[in-house]
């Protein structure tokens, strides 16, 4: 689900694929004595989102386990063969695990996990292990759902807007809990979707915003990686929806909440296991009553009656009574695609390549 104003941001984003990021925390990362995890991220590591999220990860384990561990991380790393050149040289630099934070590095992780079986890999979204490779992630469209109440219950149009990445299962079947949850507060609500076709993309995503303003919408989420519609979100007196990071303070008249991922613990048991021998490779799927996902605070626009709705829902989804993709659900075009009574599983989730009737925009990008 960050330090930087919007104009670094946009520098910074614009210059991902011609630098290597060369941020390390502590120091080098050449052989001292002590255990070496290193991580990879997408966008800068305070970028407001997903990558501040998971270097708030990072940081939980350096500060947990001290003078035993030394981590590092590289930022902006462009999804694609330069990838395969960062992880060349955090395995050079000695790192024992390699935390790979965007579903584009699962490529390389595959390749460069062949040349060095020694090395412990994990890669967070992926969908293919390795016996040195793990996959992890987690139930965020749960909390995407509820924080798709908070905006369904604000909309007067009955037109939410949503700006997404990539057509990919993951941001697919995140786009549908988020509807789903619009659906909760305001039955028969649509949710219009804008591909940016980018995971931080400052100004493509405030021109996504822009139009779908002009297309109806009066609130609008996000499932990209940065700040910058909720910062043009306050601008206009439009209701925000963040993703991956408590953004409160980009727009603090605007917010609603947001789904936030906790990813320390998780980070914490994996360095630990590969310190003491026990590490093996694993599928890892995070739940909301585990504390893995969860809302952020809420901004003064969210009601009490819409913060009592989405509590009762939260409860209920962490008691296992209540679950967002149980049938029936139906596609756009009015198909039947989960029969009354049928839950999805999470490889169903993992394969998920339509939208739920409802959604204004096409699943193929």
């Amino acid at each position: 689900m960050r330090k930087l104003a919007l104009g670094v941001v946009v520098l910074a984003a614009a210059a991902a694929a011609l630098v290597l990021a060369l941020g390390t925390s502590p120091g080098s990362a050449k052989s001292n004595g002590v255990f070496r995890a290193a991580w990879i991220y997408v966008g800068p590591h305070n970028d407001g989102g997903w990558s501040q999220a998971h270097d708030q990860g990072r940081v939980y384990v350096q500060s947990t386990l001290g003078s035993k561990v030394q981590t590092t991380y590289k930022e902006l790393v462009p999804e694609g063969p330069q990838t395969c050149q960062v992880i060349d040289q955090l395995v050079r630099d000695g790192n024992q695990i390699i935390f790979s934070t965007s579903y584009g590095f699962q490529p390389c992780v595959l390749s460069e996990a062949k040349k060095y079986p020694k090395v412990k890999f994990e890669q967070a979204t992926g969908d293919t292990q390795a016996a040195n490779v793990s996959d992890y992630y987690g139930a965020g469209e749960d909390a995407i759902y509820l924080s798709g109440i908070a905006a369904g219950a604000l909309t007067k149009t009955g037109i939410v807007g949503y700006v997404v990445p990539f057509p990919i299962p993951e941001v697919i079947r995140h786009t549908n809990a988020f509807t789903l949850g619009v659906q909760t507060a305001h039955p028969g609500a649509k949710v219009k979707i804008i591909w940016t076709n980018s995971w931080l993309a400052p100004d493509k995503e405030k021109k996504a915003a822009q139009n779908l303003k002009a297309a109806g919408a009066d609130v609008i989420g996000q499932n990209v990686d940065d700040p910058a519609i909720g910062q043009y979100d306050e601008s206009v007196g439009i209701p925000w929806v963040g993703y991956d990071s408590d953004a409160k303070k980009f727009a603090p008249k605007q917010w609603l909440t947001g789904a936030v991922y906790n990813w320390g613990p998780y980070y914490l048991a994996e360095v630990k296991a590969a310190m003491g021998g026990t590490w093996k490779s694993q599928f890892w799927y995070g739940s909301m009553k585990s504390g893995f996902t969860k809302l952020a605070s809420f901004g003064p626009r969210v009601s009490a009656k819409t913060k009592a709705l989405i509590a009762a829902r939260q409860k209920a989804i962490e008691n296992g009574s209540w679950y967002e993709f149980q049938g029936p659900l139906y596609d756009q075009a009015g198909k039947l695609r989960v029969k009354k009574g049928q839950r999805l599983t999470v490889k169903d989730l993992y394969a998920m390549n339509w939208l739920v009737k409802g959604v204004i925009g096409s699943p193929k990008g």
